[in-house]
């Protein structure tokens, strides 16, 4: 059979793309708990195979650890609860504070423009109209969200059983969907998979028991109000790549205004986010997620966005895992192979303009870019 024209074969890989990207839009509501399913099924895989070894029956095996992660979970949300109950019963206190930064506000824009106070209650007003009037499909919206959120929660777990239950015939599927010569590169695929959503969820997970303590800690020593509950909602934002973090430091400060009339505290929470951050990003979290697959900015930032607008926060959540195995993907697929450089982190010293050599790709120069990039392969880790 003749092969395609290279534009061709171009032109049907974005358009498979942009059909995958519609499928996922409009399937949000079946695909994203089948996905969030079976990265947590993967993370769940070993405490499986443990329980197995140890002769438990297989119903139980995978009741189990499903059973111990509804328990994490559980206690996480309570603990959350726990912390808005306690900013709850200071709503007095956080009205009065609210009207005095208010007022302090529309001194400060009387003082530099010709907008008076008049004119900003009016405009408030108006502002409050809008909300109200909007109200019933904000409560509507929030209601069908709230619907949502419990369906996926509970569609989880079971996902969860199946794909444990049948792996095996899952795995016979993949391998039987590809000619055999090819199946060394699909167990290839499928073990460096395991190996970076293991270490990317549970690395997660780890870190959003750090950085709840260790920010939480920090500031509670320093006598911030709300100390714990801004570490929480900063470690679960921070999930989100890129963006998450800037949403933890606007609410870190709303939360700080709240609770206090003085200006310094915001400073205190903003430095003290800062620090911790720097010790996530630079030492903490490369030490525990490691670098066997990078995903550069520039790919993690568009994968956040483009997952969020497709599938909403399950989908911002999981932009990077989805992200890393697409790499893992295009890396053992010549077809695709250009789409994985493209959102590696493999990023060349010198120019592919000036040195012929890496316009190409090829097994010596993809190590060599990853040494330079000190990216390790699952493989290289294995024999040590």
């Amino acid at each position: 059979m003749k092969e395609l024209p290279l534009t061709v074969r171009r032109s049907i890989e974005l358009i498979g793309i942009c059909l995958l990207g519609a499928l996922l839009a409009i399937g949000s509501d079946i695909i994203m708990p089948v996905l969030m399913a079976f990265f947590l099924s993967i993370v769940l895989l070993p405490t499986y195979r443990f329980l197995r070894k140890k002769r438990f029956p297989e119903v139980l095996a995978i009741l189990l650890p499903i059973l111990f992660g509804a328990v994490f979970i559980g206690s996480v949300i309570w603990f959350f609860s726990n912390q808005i109950s306690i900013l709850v019963a200071d709503f007095p206190q956080i009205q009065r504070n609210i009207s005095f930064h208010l007022n302090n506000l529309s001194y400060w824009i009387n003082s530099k423009t010709d907008f008076s106070t008049q004119e900003q209650i009016k405009f408030l007003n108006e502002q409050s109209n809008k909300l109200l009037t909007n109200a019933g499909n904000i409560i509507g919206g929030a209601a069908g969200s709230i619907t949502s959120g419990f369906i996926f929660i509970g569609l989880v777990p079971i996902y969860i059983y199946l794909f444990l239950s049948y792996k095996n015939l899952l795995l016979r599927f993949v391998f039987v969907w590809f000619k055999q010569d090819q199946h060394k590169k699909v167990k290839e695929v499928m073990k460096e998979t395991e190996v970076i959503i293991k270490s990317y969820i549970v690395g997660l997970l780890i870190q959003i028991a750090y950085i709840t303590i260790l920010l939480g800690g920090i500031l509670l020593i320093l006598d911030i109000k709300h100390a714990i509950l801004i570490g929480v909602i900063f470690a679960l934002l921070n999930l989100i790549p890129y963006v998450g973090a800037l949403i933890g430091n606007l609410i870190g400060v709303l939360l700080t205004l709240t609770s206090s009339q003085e200006l310094l505290p915001i400073f205190i929470v903003l430095g003290v986010i800062a620090i911790v951050q720097f010790l996530d990003n630079n030492i903490l979290m490369p030490r525990i997620v490691g670098s066997k697959v990078k995903i550069n900015a520039f790919a993690a930032i568009l994968g956040v966005f483009i997952s969020g607008t497709l599938a909403g926060v399950s989908g911002m959540f999981l932009a990077l895992p989805m992200v890393a195995v697409l790499k893992i993907i295009f890396d053992r697929s010549e077809m695709f192979k250009p789409w994985g450089i493209l959102l590696g982190d493999e990023n060349p010293i010198r120019s592919p303009m000036h040195f012929p050599k890496l316009r190409i790709s090829n097994e010596k120069i993809d190590e060599e870019l990853k040494e330079q990039n000190d990216i390790k392969s699952v493989d290289n880790e294995d024999n040590k």
